[in-house]
Order: structure tokens, then sequence, then C-alpha cells
């Protein structure tokens, strides 16, 4: 695993702990488990990023740690609306509190708006957020690399196949890549462009790791996309899928910066 002591990602991490701790006591895994039995059936999330070209998870987010407020006129259910208006493939709905200011119920609620899939995007650390999300009627989940070990991720990729989830592993450089691809290839692979360390973006990070996939393979771009050069740049390098949140939620219409930076995306 990747030292992330003193970044930002391990400041989410160590919050988390604490998070899942005082969650636990409020609510079993035995009650968790009930909860998502009980949840909307999956929409496939997966199959949705490969039904449209491009293929872009828009995300619902607040705020940010580095940027702060991102969004003060914060509606999920307009937002999400917007985004189904527009194109999008799925959406990402964050759900930490103390960072991005989310909120568990955002996901249902932006569910509840739209026919999209959604990703609950938050810090998972245990099977137990994997089944409560599940619970919270997402459709799939993000497993981020630098802060998990092998046995976590496998362990937690595994549950949510068991829960019919889809899961979204996220990358930041070539040995975080080897380490993905030992899970399952049923895994989606996202490439978050930005530095750990210095939150310095470089898009050349997905193109980098893209070339070391198999052609068939799908690889999400994550982090840095604000122009359609940088869409046109990714897709002449057989990079179709991409997660773009802050540039749509800075502006007063999210569903028309969408199709400012990607046009109309076509149903394949």
């Amino acid at each position: 695993m990747v030292d992330i002591a003193n970044t930002i990602l391990g400041k989410i991490v160590d919050r988390k702990k604490e998070e899942f701790a005082v969650r636990l006591k409020q609510r079993s895994y035995k009650d968790v488990e009930e909860l998502a039995s009980g949840a909307s059936p999956v929409r496939g999330f997966a199959q949705s990023l490969l039904s449209k070209r491009p293929a872009v998870i828009a995300e619902i987010k607040k705020a940010s740690p580095s940027k702060g407020i991102i969004r003060e006129n914060f509606n999920p259910a307009e937002i999400a609306q917007q985004y189904e208006d527009a194109g999008a493939a799925c959406l990402s709905v964050l759900t930490d509190v103390d960072f991005f200011r989310g909120a568990d119920e955002n996901i249902l609620i932006a569910r509840n708006n739209c026919a999209l899939p959604a990703l609950r995007k938050d810090f998972l650390i245990d099977p137990y957020g994997v089944i409560e999300a599940r619970a919270l009627h997402a459709d799939c989940i993000l497993l981020i690399v630098a802060c998990l070990s092998d046995q976590q991720l496998e362990e937690m990729s595994k549950t949510a196949f068991e829960h019919n989830l889809d899961v979204l592993v996220e990358v930041h450089d070539e040995k975080e890549l080897e380490r993905a691809l030992h899970l399952s290839d049923r895994c989606l692979l996202g490439v978050n462009n930005r530095n750990l360390k210095t939150f310095d973006v470089d898009l050349n990070t997905s193109l980098r790791l893209k070339a070391l996939l198999e052609p068939s393979r799908l690889l999400v771009t994550e982090s840095g996309i604000a122009t359609p050069a940088d869409v046109a740049m990714m897709q002449e390098n057989d990079i179709h899928a991409f997660l773009v949140g802050e540039s749509f939620m800075k502006q007063p219409r999210p569903d028309h910066a969408f199709k400012e930076l990607f046009g109309v995306p076509t149903t394949i």
C-alpha cells in the first residue's frame, strides 16, 4: 500500500475508521443486511457505461476538501434530472459528510428522480460499508486501492458482487494498477489523474495506464477533464468513459456544462 500519511486521503481514512465504529454501534451487520435485502433492484452500472459513447459518470457533489463549498444551490433531485436529460450514463453521489458535505439519503433522492444507476462515492474501508451502500440503494461502489490492502480489496469486491453491486476500482499509478488487476475482471477500472501527494493533475496518467491494459478493458478517466480538447484526447486514445463532477457543479446549469463538454452522447 502507498503511504497516505499526511495526505488528505490519509485524514479521510482516519476519520472513516472513527465513523465506522460509531455506525456499527448504531446498526449491526445483520441490521444492514436486512436493509440491503429490501433495497430497490440494482440498475446495472457497468452495463450503462457500456451502452453510451462517451459514457459519462456525472457527479453530484456539494464540496471538496481542497476547494470547500463548490455549489451553494445544491439540489440532488434537480441535478440528477438534468444529468439524465443531458445524456449521462451514470451518477456518482457523494455520501461523505465531513469532507464533501454529502449525505446518505442523496443516493435515494437522486435515483428517485431519474432512471440512472448510481455509484456511492465514499471512502469504504470495510465490507460493512459495501452492504450499507446497497441498503442506501446504490448500484455500484468505489474501492480506492491507495487506502486498502489486497485482502480488503478482495473481500470488499466479493461482498459487492454477492449483493449485485458493480465495483469501480480506483488507481493512481502503475503499482496500484498491478494490484487492481489481481481482482476479478468484473471490476471496472478508474484512473484518478490527480497525484495524491501534490494534488497536481496530469491527464497523461490515464493514457499511460490505458496502454498497459488489454484493448477491450474499459477504463474510466477521473479528475481534470475540463475542456472538449481533453475529451477528444482521451477518445483518440480509446478512452471513452469519464467521471466528471467539479466542472459541472461550478456552473449554474450542470446540464448545459455537460453538453458543452461532451456534446450529446450516442447509444451504442
